[in-house]
């Protein structure tokens, strides 16, 4: 049975709605994390650099037990930072995907909006501070 005095539902009424910022918002979101990307990969450049394992006179020393165990930390190191660095980028990439395609700021689990404090603090969030916690605890 369908009530005569029901009003239509305002798309940004319903739940799960995608709300979108306006252009004035996203342009500097989007700068900053085009330039977020590009720092995270001059960063990994830098670090490949300081990798001792990419050192060609490694191989010409006989090196002691010691200073190849220094070599094994300083990879390990070296590696471990690669890895942060690389989910930083794909965080990053992600939110740039998600402004593309018209979805930033909502939460990809939820789909309610994300705060604004928490992408201000966090440019790259894709989901809300509900749903975060839920998928840590």
């Amino acid at each position: 049975m369908i009530k005569e005095n029901m009003k239509p539902v305002k798309k940004s009424e319903r739940v799960g709605a995608h709300v979108k910022f306006p252009s004035s918002v996203l342009g500097p979101v989007k700068r900053f994390l085009q330039g977020e990307e590009r720092r995270l990969l001059r960063r990994k450049i830098d670090l490949t650099k300081l990798d001792p394992f990419k050192n060609v006179s490694r191989v010409d020393d006989n090196a002691a037990e010691d200073t190849d165990a220094a070599e094994q930390v300083g990879h390990a190191q070296v590696s471990a930072l690669k890895r942060q660095l690389d989910r930083r980028l794909i965080q990053v990439r992600k939110a740039l995907t998600r402004l593309k395609f018209g979805h930033y700021g909502n939460c990809e689990k939820c789909h309610n909006m994300i705060d604004t404090e928490r992408l201000m603090v966090k440019p790259e969030a894709t989901t809300c501070v509900k749903c975060e916690l839920k998928q840590e605890g």
